[in-house]
This record gives C-alpha cells, structure tokens and sequence, in this order.
C-alpha cells in the first residue's frame, strides 16, 4: 500500500502525489496529478493499485539518460496513423517510463526524417510525442529532483553527442 506524500504513475494521468488514503465508502487513494496547470483529485481504489506502480529511482533515472543516445528506436508501424497513435497510448499507458522514452526517441527520429525529405509528419505523431515527452519528462524530474526542462536538456545533449559519431 502506497503512503499519503508519496509519488507514484498513475496508468492515464502519468506521475501523481497521494494527498490521502479514504476509507468510505471504498477504501481509494485521492490522488493529484503532478504538472498541471489545475490538477484535480483522482479517486483510485486501493484494490486495483497493481495498475499503479512507484517513480523510478534515482539511479534508474540516470541509467535511462545515460542510455538514451544508444536506445533502439521502434519498428512497429499500423495501416493507418489513428491506428499507430493508439499502439503508442497503450504502450505508454501500460509501459514504464523507458517505453515512453523510447516512444519519444522514435517518434522524434520519424519527424526528423520525414522533414528531411521535405515531408510533413503526420498530427498523430506530433501529438503523442508532446504526450510521452511530458509524461517521461516529469517522472525523470520527480525522480531526480529537476524541472522536466532540465530531463529534457539533458537528454538534448545526449543526443547532441550522438549526432556527429552517426554521419
């Protein structure tokens, strides 16, 4: 059972603090999203908190930055982009935060190349890279004790160390 003050990522709002343990009428978690603009309560039972899981360590946090610049990028592609928007949801949604790293990794990749051939990347991509970015991001921060601008720094300049070794 998760303690009120902890962080822990809820499956559909990403990264939340337990602000309470209620009792009645079932016994849930009051949950508050971290990094919105207005955060509401989420009620979540307590028996169904096997969908929850902890933030990443801080040392899992630094081995996923550190592994960024050498990460494989996925393969998987759909008939049609609705369809490879909703693959990505699900693997974000029952993934951890290294999927979601990933994600961002191919997805920026996929943009980068399709731009390179004078190409526009299809909305789907760019919306669920802004959703496995801020998801990642803020659970990278919670667990490193950053702003989700300093993750996303850092991983820029892993990968801006990685660029030159590729051409």
């Amino acid at each position: 059972m998760y303690e009120v003050g902890e962080y822990i990522v809820h499956p559909g709002q990403g990264v939340c603090k337990v602000d309470e343990v209620v009792d009645k009428p079932q016994e849930s978690y009051m949950l508050l999203p971290v990094g919105r603009r207005n955060p509401m309560r989420i009620s979540f039972p307590v028996s169904g908190e096997n969908r929850l899981r902890p933030v990443l360590s801080h040392d899992e946090a630094v081995r996923i930055i550190n592994e960024y610049p050498t990460m494989e990028v996925e393969n998987h592609r759909e008939r049609s982009n609705a369809l490879e928007e909703q693959y990505y949801k699900d693997e974000m949604r029952n993934g951890d935060c290294r999927d979601s790293v990933r994600i961002v990794k191919t997805l920026r990749t996929r943009i980068r190349d399709l731009r390179a051939h004078n190409k526009k990347p299809p909305v789907a991509y760019e919306r669920v890279l802004k959703t496995a970015s801020e998801r990642s991001f803020l659970e990278l921060s919670v667990a490193l004790g950053k702003t989700p601008e300093d993750v996303a720094e850092l991983l820029q300049q892993k990968t801006s160390k990685e660029q030159p070794s590729d051409k």
